[in-house]
């Protein structure tokens, strides 16, 4: 299915240079963003306390960020939990803090705000429980990451393969480089965002990758930065359909799902529009750098048995 199709090819690797300097300035950015201000983890990572609230009716969950904000306390997290009359509250975790006591403490500072909410439940996430998971995401971020370079290792020729890992590991480094700038709050539903990316990414380059091979095997006068350029041209349309249909759900949730789907939704906002970037524009100019060609995808002609007759079968 195509919107439109493009008849002259653009010639993206005209300034493939250019899009390779802008790649490695934003990534280096990143990294010291990551390095010298670091990630706000969220009370899953750290350690903290987890209240749950119920309500008869729908809860006002500013109401009850006011009245939490009120009473001193800082750093914490309210959103709903289940249906709109749950209420899930989190409180970072602090040395000169009484778990046992903070519940009731919580439940009255809201009440002035908030009155009719009732107490389900309270749970301490202690620092080691929070060690636990992030060394848990990170191992799943491994493993995600380890099985994109064996996909990519079986389904393309080496260079293909050596550029869609960069650029995949250059998508997650920026969505991380990002939320370490603005100090915004990198908890496990942005960890499965940036789970998702990964597959989104990729699936992106396997495509373009898919046509960069199908191009070269077909079109015998055209030089690698031409076929790249083809390659690219000819799947616009399918880009498009396919990131702009998924971008405006995104944007929903993004828009209208609340605090707590917003991270959520923002880390993959960020991950699809330099997903498309990094496909495009990094992963292929990284291929044509690394000498791709014809000669890598065409199987040569075996010769016959010696002293048959060249022009004659050969069985």
């Amino acid at each position: 299915m195509e919107f439109f199709r493009i008849k002259k090819d653009i010639p993206f690797m005209r300034h493939a240079l250019k899009f390779n300097i802008i790649s490695l300035i934003t990534f280096l950015l990143a990294v010291g963003f990551l390095v010298f201000r670091g990630l706000n983890l969220s009370v899953e990572f750290t350690g903290g306390t987890l209240i749950e609230v119920q309500y008869a009716q729908a809860a006002e969950l500013d109401k009850i960020r006011t009245g939490l904000s009120k009473a001193g306390y800082t750093d914490f997290m309210v959103q709903n939990f289940g249906n709109s009359q749950d209420v899930l509250i989190r409180l970072p975790l602090k040395s000169d803090q009484d778990a046992s006591k903070l519940g009731d403490a919580v439940m009255q500072a809201i009440s002035a705000e908030a009155p009719g909410g009732k107490k389900q439940r309270v749970e301490f996430v202690g620092p080691q429980v929070g060690k636990e998971l992030a060394e848990n995401g990170a191992l799943a971020l491994f493993i995600v990451i380890v099985g994109i370079v064996l996909y990519l290792s079986f389904r393309f020729e080496w260079r293909f393969s050596v550029s869609a890992i960069i650029a995949n590991l250059h998508d997650v480094v920026i969505i991380l480089g990002f939320f370490a700038f603005f100090h915004w709050e990198f908890s496990l539903s942005v960890l499965a965002a940036v789970l998702a990316v990964l597959g989104y990414s990729v699936n992106e380059s396997v495509v373009v990758f898919d046509r960069v091979r199908e191009t070269f095997k077909r079109s015998r006068g055209l030089s690698t930065p031409e076929v790249i350029d083809h390659a690219i041209t000819s799947t616009i349309s399918r880009t498009i359909i396919t990131h702009g249909s998924t971008q405006v759900m995104v944007l929903s949730m993004l828009l209208f799902g609340g605090e707590t789907l917003y991270y959520f939704a923002l880390a993959l906002t960020i991950g699809i529009c330099f997903g498309i970037y990094s496909s495009v524009l990094v992963a292929s100019p990284l291929a044509m750098w690394l000498g791709v060609s014809r000669e890598h995808f065409i199987v040569p002609v075996k010769k016959g048995i010696e002293g048959a007759n060249d022009d004659g079968a050969v069985v």
